[in-house]
């Protein structure tokens, strides 16, 4: 940031995190917890846990527990709700704005309407609240939904859906990761190398991974960003 903002004296920021759950990266284990918030304070951001934001006026900071924090930068990154289409049943809608399904993702009280992903909320022995709300179970619905459609058009039998959960990754920041395999979980630098090479996987087309690893490798090796903010000069 100071290399974009160059006016701004950076030694005056702080950078506050605040997590309603008991730590970071709750949803994990133990392990990544600890390194998670470890990595972070390294980083110098100040943790605050089992806190809720209960009001902001653009200035203050209103906490569940009365603490005011004063401050016109704040980022909200508290979870994701689904956008719902009028007309349906409210009885089949979650707190969330998620939609009930069975387990071949038809929403419940409806004869041809599915949804898959995060706009889904479907119970199975495995996860009785529902599935996490991460790419890969929206992806295997989608798969499986072909293939239910088409078991359909041809009077064939469905399959019912339940996700493998293959493991859990965070980046935290350079040579910050963690990495939590059914076999093994780990951490440090060799856990952000693994992270960087599955997202890199992940992408399309073999010269989108092309340039984007030229651009990873170049941000890592300048610790500078290839993308540059063009700003005008202060005539103040």
């Amino acid at each position: 940031m100071p290399k974009d903002f160059f006016r701004i004296d950076f030694t005056k920021m702080q950078i506050i995190l605040l997590e309603g759950s008991p730590n970071t990266l709750n949803n994990m284990s133990e392990m990544s917890r600890n390194a998670s918030a470890k990595y972070l304070r390294d980083l110098g951001v100040i943790i605050k846990t089992q806190l809720f934001v209960t009001d902001y006026d653009g200035t203050n900071l209103q906490m569940n527990n009365g603490e005011i924090i004063r401050s016109k930068q704040v980022i909200w990154a508290a979870g994701v709700t689904g956008n719902l289409i009028e007309g349906m049943n409210p009885n089949i809608i979650t707190p969330s704005n998620r939609y009930k399904v069975d387990r071949f993702n038809k929403i419940e009280d409806t004869e041809n309407i599915f949804a898959i992903g995060d706009i889904s909320y479907m119970e199975t022995p495995k996860y009785p609240k529902g599935h996490p709300q991460v790419a890969n179970v929206a992806i295997n619905q989608g798969k499986l939904l072909a293939k239910n459609l088409l078991a359909i058009i041809n009077g064939k039998e469905q399959k019912q859906y339940e996700y493998t959960d293959l493991g859990s990754m965070a980046t935290i920041g350079r040579n910050k990761a963690v990495v939590e395999l059914p076999f093994v979980k780990f951490k440090g630098y060799f856990a952000w190398l693994i992270w960087m090479f599955l997202h890199l996987m992940l992408i399309l087309s073999v010269r989108n991974k092309i340039i984007i690893f030229i651009n990873w490798a170049w941000n890592y090796i300048s610790k500078n960003s290839s993308l540059r903010l063009i700003l005008k000069e202060d005539k103040r």
